[in-house]
C-alpha cells in the first residue's frame, strides 16, 4: 500500500506526483552539461536532447514497475531523531541495522544513487555510449529527487497536516510559474567526489532542513486566501482538476524566497560532479570516439554560445533552455 500511496492523486484527481516536475528535471540536466570539462562536454552536448528528454524516465517507470517508487525518496522520521546525520552511508550497513524491507517501505534514494553511480562507472569502463547515456540520465533524476524536501518525510504531500497537494505545489506549480525569474547560472565546474556517499546524503540533508518552512509557509500563505481564491479548476493533462490559483502559488513562492532556486542549482552542480566522478572512476575513456558523428565547428560554436548564456543567466531569454522551448509539446 505504501508504494501505491506514493503515486497519490492530488485533490482526488489523477495527477501523478512527479518529483521536481518535468520542467526542473529537464532543466538541471541541461545546466549540468555546461559544467563538464572539455574532455566530456562534446559527448554530452551532442546528446543533450536525449539527456534532457529522458531525465523524467524514472518517474514514467513508476506507472509499470512497483519496485521503482522507493528509489525516489527516504522518509527519515521512522529512522529516529537526526536520522539524516546518523544513518549509515553504505546501503549494506543500513540493511544490517534496519532490514531491507524497512528500507523498501520508507525509501532509499541516497543508497540508490550509489547503485546508479556504479552502473554509470561500468558503462564508462565498457565504453558503451548507449549505456552511458541511459545511466547518466537516470542517475541525474535520483540526484534531483534527493534534493526535494518532501522526499524526506512521511508527510510527503501534506496529507497529515491538512495540506494535501503541497508536493505538487512546491516542486511543480511554483517552478513552472517562476522559472523565468530564477538564476539558472552557476560558476560551478564539475569536481571529483572523493566521498560520493557523503555527497548523496548531503543532498538529502539539504532538502530535509527546509521541511519546516515548506509546511509553515504554506499555512502562512493560506491565511491570506479563501477556498475560492486559493484553488481553481484547470485543465491539466487533458483532465479538469482542482488546482492552486496563480495568486496563491506566487504568494507561497514569495514567502519561500530563493529556496527552490537554490535547490535547483545544487542539483545541477551535483549531477555534473557525479557524471565527472563516474567518468574518472570509469577510466577516463575518450568520449569523442563514442560519437556517431563528429563534434563540428558549428557544434563547438553553439556550445560556447550556450555556455556563455548559461553563465549570464540568459538561456531562457535566448530560447535555449530545452525544457522551456519544448513546453507544451508533451504532457508534464
Amino acid at each position: 500500500m505504501r508504494l501505491i500511496a506514493r503515486m497519490l492523486i492530488v485533490f482526488s484527481v489523477t495527477m501523478v506526483l512527479t518529483s521536481w516536475g518535468f520542467l526542473v528535471h529537464r532543466t538541471v540536466n541541461q545546466l549540468a552539461i555546461y559544467q563538464l570539462p572539455k574532455s566530456m562536454q562534446p559527448f554530452f552536448y551532442k546528446h543533450m536532447e536525449y539527456i534532457v528528454k529522458h531525465s523524467v524516465r524514472p518517474d514514467q517507470r513508476r506507472n509499470d514497475d512497483p519496485s521503482e517508487a522507493p528509489k525516489h525518496f527516504i522518509d527519515l522520521e521512522p529512522f529516529g531523531d537526526s536520522a539524516a546525520w546518523k544513518m549509515p552511508l553504505q546501503f549494506d550497513k543500513a540493511i544490517e541495522i534496519y532490514s531491507r524491507d524497512t528500507l523498501l517501505k520508507y525509501g532509499y534514494v541516497p543508497y540508490y544513487i550509489m547503485i546508479m553511480k556504479e552502473n554509470l562507472v561500468n558503462a564508462f569502463k565498457l565504453k558503451n555510449a548507449d549505456s552511458i547515456l541511459f545511466y547518466a540520465a537516470d542517475l541525474a533524476h535520483y540526484i534531483g529527487d534527493a534534493h526535494v524536501p518532501l522526499h524526506t518525510s512521511v508527510n510527503y504531500d501534506g496529507q497529515l497536516t491538512n495540506q494535501k497537494g503541497l508536493h505538487a505545489l512546491w516542486e511543480t506549480v511554483v517552478p513552472e510559474l517562476e522559472i523565468e525569474t530564477y538564476d539558472l547560472s552557476s560558476k560551478h565546474k564539475a569536481r571529483y567526489l572523493t566521498n560520493p556517499e557523503q555527497a548523496a546524503w548531503q543532498a538529502v540533508r539539504s532538502g530535509f532542513v527546509l521541511l519546516k518552512n515548506v509546511f509553515d509557509l504554506e499555512k502562512k500563505a493560506t491565511l491570506q486566501f479563501t477556498g475560492d481564491t486559493k484553488f481553481r479548476m484547470q485543465v491539466r493533462n487533458g483532465r479538469e482538476v482542482k488546482y492552486y490559483t496563480t495568486a496563491f502559488a506566487k504568494e507561497y513562492s514569495r514567502l519561500l524566497g530563493a529556496s527552490i532556486n537554490i535547490q535547483l542549482t545544487k542539483t545541477a552542480n551535483l549531477i555534473a560532479d557525479y557524471w565527472y566522478t563516474c567518468w574518472l572512476d570509469g577510466g577516463k575513456p575518450d568520449l569523442g570516439e563514442l560519437l556517431a558523428s563528429s563534434f563540428t565547428k558549428a557544434n563547438k560554436k553553439q556550445c560556447k554560445l550556450e555556455y556563455r548564456a548559461f553563465r549570464k543567466n540568459i538561456l531562457i531569454k535566448n530560447n535555449w533552455l530545452i525544457a522551456k522551448k519544448n513546453e507544451g509539446a508533451e504532457g508534464n
